[in-house]
């Protein structure tokens, strides 16, 4: 009787430490020169859940790989952004940071360098539930996220940009994101894959709201190097997603002409449903297709208030239902000196939004934001309708009196007005324009086929009213505008000047028609370097 009262006090003297552990206050672990910690792992090995680690910026720390196991965790760089270095080394033979730990949240590092032997490293290898990431710089390693498959998790990616990610086998990317709960990816800038896509996502709810997918050229400029990007978005197994709002930019120099992909590898997710929303989708590619989706997803894609720039299919699915989208086919209305693709002047564009209502969840599809550089946001500023694209038309005199569209030709016949006016080609609810004096034929060669299949025809509106004449104004007809990459064909009618090579070595040729984008076509004005052709308007 006597050791069973000791057992039960023994038992009552832990069961109160356990407690009074349990109810420890959440600790700040401070990391960097003359800190407590001299680098993040050691900081990491020493927390416990539910603590925070502050890294000093503007720092690098080299060689600093390690597993993080606990949960609930805050890390985060302060005093600028600190540099995280895998400089030959990793975790697990995994990556920089393996987590396995739950509900982590990461703000403002930069992390670059992850290979592995099965050259499959990643900058964080998800296996735990739950990741949240924001105002970061994820650049140049096998895999920038490499996220397991979990059911339960949630992961949320926001603020962040990812560049040159990407091993060059087309089986890495910038982001790869297994099959989990939900991914959020909003308001970052993901460029230049290296081989591999800008986004691929098993997620079975997919919310990708205000991002920029893009790439610079072979030559440009650019936060890292240029990459050769397969999909820019890759939504292989189908499930519920909205895609809104995002900037969407096909480079010219590529691994596969699709931009946009939806259940190719097989819909097996539970949710079938695409809602493809106020995106603007430039193709400087000249072929293609914008939006494939499986001939094995069954639901139709909603396709609403979209801009639709350059040559290339529409989309694979018969059934998409399309509303209020605006195809144009020449790819230097995209204004690129701010490098966000915001200004379209069009009538068809401005004020020409229609609300596109809920999911069938009951979700908004309404843009609420628009994206900034870089991996930015800011709020949408709507006024009156929806402009269509990813932004509203700065300059544009929202909510002036609506445009009137006076019908003037069926297809094939000749469209005739007095003075200057916007006409606009098309029929089901897709449409491309240009500013015409006095007349036009109806037909796809003087537009484009903005509706294949349909019956089309040609109106023609007083536009200023709405666009006011600065925004009318065209690119310069000295611009350069990619039209594709090597061994690819530019899409091209007429006569145009073209440019084949890098932005230091090139070759300039006068050509009338589509052109073959090659040496056998030019000459070779870089050998061994990576070319491509733009052209301009004319001799």
């Amino acid at each position: 009787m006597h050791s069973t009262h000791i057992v039960f006090r023994s038992i009552s003297f832990f069961s109160l430490a356990a407690a009074v552990i349990g109810s420890a206050p959440a600790a700040t672990l401070s990391v960097g020169p003359g800190k407590a910690f001299s680098a993040p792992c050691a900081a990491i090995a020493a927390a416990r859940d539910g603590d925070t680690i502050e890294i000093t910026g503007d720092t690098t720390y080299s060689g600093d790989t390690c597993s993080i196991n606990r949960n609930d965790l805050t890390i985060r760089g302060v005093d600028g952004r600190p540099r995280i270095d895998a400089a030959g080394k990793n975790a697990a033979d995994k990556g920089i940071w393996v987590v396995n730990g739950n509900n982590l949240t990461v703000d403002n590092v930069e992390m670059v360098g992850a290979k592995v032997m099965d050259a499959n490293g990643a900058a964080f290898r998800l296996q735990g539930t739950n990741f949240t990431l924001r105002h970061s710089f994820i650049h140049d390693n096998e895999n920038g996220i490499l996220a397991n498959a979990n059911p339960n998790s949630d992961i949320v990616i926001e603020y962040t940009e990812f560049g040159h990610n990407g091993g060059g086998t087309g089986q890495t990317h910038n982001l790869y994101i297994g099959k989990v709960k939900s991914l959020t990816f909003r308001y970052n800038y993901s460029h230049d894959a290296n081989v591999g896509h800008n986004l691929k996502s098993r997620a079975m709810t997919n919310t990708i709201a205000y991002n920029r997918f893009s790439s610079t050229n072979p030559g440009e400029k650019g936060s890292t190097a240029s990459g050769q990007p397969s999909y820019e978005i890759d939504l292989p197994n189908a499930g519920t997603s909205y895609v809104i709002g995002n900037v969407i930019q096909q480079p010219a120099a590529n691994q596969n002409p699709t931009i946009v992909a939806y259940g190719e590898e097989g819909a097996t997710n539970p949710g079938q449903d695409l809602y493809f929303v106020n995106n603007t989708v430039v193709n400087d590619f000249g072929g293609g297709m914008f939006l494939f989706v499986s001939g094995k997803v069954s639901t139709p894609a909603l396709i609403q208030n979209n801009i639709f720039v350059g040559n290339g299919t529409l989309s694979t699915q018969a059934t998409a239902i399309l509303k209020n989208n605006y195809r144009v086919f020449a790819p230097d209305i995209a204004d690129r000196s701010t490098g966000s693709l915001r200004r379209f002047a069009s009538a068809l564009v401005i004020d020409a939004g229609t609300d596109p209502g809920k999911s069938a969840s009951g979700v908004s599809l309404a843009p609420t934001g628009q994206y900034k550089d870089v991996a930015s946001g800011e709020e949408r500023p709507v006024a009156g309708a929806l402009d269509l694209g990813a932004y509203e038309v700065p300059g544009a005199r929202a909510g002036a009196k609506a445009v009137t569209w006076t019908e003037c030709a069926a297809e094939s016949k000749v469209c005739s007005f007095s003075g200057t006016h916007e006409v606009r080609f098309g029929g089901g609810g897709m449409y491309t324009s240009k500013i015409v004096t006095a007349s036009t034929p109806c037909t796809v060669a003087a537009f484009g086929d903005p509706a294949r299949g349909q019956a089309k025809t040609c109106s023609y509106a007083d536009v200023t009213a709405v666009v006011p004449a600065a925004l009318r104004k065209t690119a310069a007809a000295s611009a350069w505008t990619p039209c594709a990459g090597e061994g690819a064909i530019c899409q091209l009618s007429g006569t145009n000047r073209v440019r084949y090579g890098t932005e230091n070595k090139n070759v300039t040729k006068v050509l009338t028609g589509p052109v073959t984008c090659s040496n056998a076509t030019f000459g070779d004005p870089d050998h061994g370097a990576l070319k491509t052709c733009s052209f301009r308007p004319g001799r």
